[in-house]
């Protein structure tokens, strides 16, 4: 009886350690597209000045070259994924990775375009409450692109439950040391 337990623990531990890995694959060209617009050093906002209900719609951080920045660089990562899938994990006998999600080109442009507008929705919602550009907005700032991005693939990637509250969970975390770090390099103002 002792050993059933013990098997049943470590299969429920296995496949909690599986829907981490396939959260993570997805998720890594996402944080590439949140985490590099500020290195597109854009001057063109993405709401060309415009403004709604007394407010910009998005601010002049948001840039139109950060957009497409943040888009190309996490598309490229996706592809990376791709590419490493195809050429040195496909052959693998390990069944973790055949669980892996398939990255295509457009799958790694629907996260990287999905956490873009997901971050914009952000700085829209924040400017109707009237919340200056790179102010802090916990939960908001670390948790609006993985919105975009769930919205984005959820027609064409199967995420269950487990994989979804792993996003809300450790994204925050994942947010905040990428934001100190892009902080004490100098690639960011404010350290969130």
């Amino acid at each position: 009886m002792a050993q059933l337990e013990l098997s049943f623990i470590h299969s429920e531990r296995m496949d909690l350690i599986v829907e981490l890995i396939k959260t993570f694959w997805i998720l890594i060209p996402a944080y590439i597209a949140n985490a590099t617009p500020p290195l597109a050093k854009g001057k063109r906002p993405i709401d060309f000045g415009k403004y709604f209900l007394g407010q910009r719609l998005f601010g002049s951080n948001k840039t139109i070259e950060g957009f497409v920045f943040g888009v190309f660089c996490g598309t490229i990562t996706g592809l990376i994924e791709m590419f490493i899938y195809q050429k040195f994990l496909i052959s693998s006998n390990n069944p973790i990775i055949h669980e892996l999600p398939i990255i295509t080109l457009q799958i790694a442009f629907l996260i990287s375009f999905g956490a873009m507008c997901g971050d914009l929705a952000g700085s829209f919602i924040k400017r109707r409450f009237k919340i200056p550009p790179g102010a802090n907005v916990p939960i908001l700032d670390q948790l609006n692109f993985i919105v975009g991005v769930i919205i984005f693939i959820y027609p064409f990637i199967k995420l269950n439950i487990i994989m979804i509250l792993i996003m809300f969970i450790l994204t925050p975390i994942f947010h905040k040391i990428a934001n100190i770090a892009a902080y004490f390099l100098k690639i960011k103002k404010v350290p969130w």
